[in-house]
């Protein structure tokens, strides 16, 4: 009887299959690398912006308090953006007349806002309210990175779901007395983890609870 397969079908085939089970495995990797690659979470990308904005000069070099300009930080969901009178109270004396800010001295003109770009997005199925984070010591730097050393603001830190479980498994090393949530300089001596565990008997904190869904999930 004539041999139907050739003798190299069987190294063929073992070749073939080998290629197969490699290329799942490099897709697979590939996918898992993508999900957390600061391509897909907008790591370090800046936006464009109607003016160059610069969070070095005002809150690094000028010490502009983080609650001048986002003034609802504390009391609310929304951090907030400057309204533009807010920013003219300085520039109508300082730099009052630089072409770099003519979009600013335009949006007074015409009373019509600016329109800033986002720099961090949130999918509509998060919920995430400022005030609660800021009330129970987490840093602004936490999430927004060191930005008293940005001269144009980046997206500091992935913001993904991921990151924030890890924040909500174990609060504690992340946070900071109230007094020193907004300040980029804060430094203490004692422990953070000592220190947070005793901020969150104080605060009433209870990680087994932070994990639910419903706490992130509309």
């Amino acid at each position: 009887m004539a041999q139907i397969f050739s003798r190299s079908a069987d190294t063929w085939l073992r070749l073939v299959a080998l290629a197969a089970c490699a290329g799942l495995v490099g897709s697979v990797s590939v996918a898992l690398l993508m999900q957390r690659s600061d391509y897909r979470t907008g790591r370090g990308w800046i936006p464009a912006q109607p003016l160059p904005f610069s969070h070095a000069h005002h809150a690094g070099e000028l010490r502009i308090d983080c609650r001048y300009c986002h003034a609802g930080v504390e009391r609310a969901a929304v951090a907030g953006l400057p309204p533009t009178y807010t920013c003219m109270s300085c520039h109508s004396q300082v730099w009052a007349d630089s072409p770099v800010l003519e979009p600013l001295r335009r949006s007074l003109r015409e009373r019509q806002p600016l329109h800033w770009a986002r720099v961090v997005r949130l999918p509509d199925y998060v919920r995430f309210a400022h005030a609660v984070h800021v009330r129970a010591g987490v840093a602004c730097a936490q999430c927004h990175g060191a930005v008293e050393r940005m001269p144009l603001t980046y997206k500091a830190e992935p913001l993904d779901m991921a990151q924030c479980l890890d924040c909500h498994r174990d609060p504690a090393p992340h946070l900071r007395p109230p007094s020193a949530v907004t300040l980029a300089d804060w430094h203490t001596d004692e422990d953070r983890r000592v220190l947070g565990e005793r901020l969150m008997r104080e605060r009433h904190i209870d990680p087994r609870g932070l994990t639910d869904c419903s706490v992130c999930h509309r």
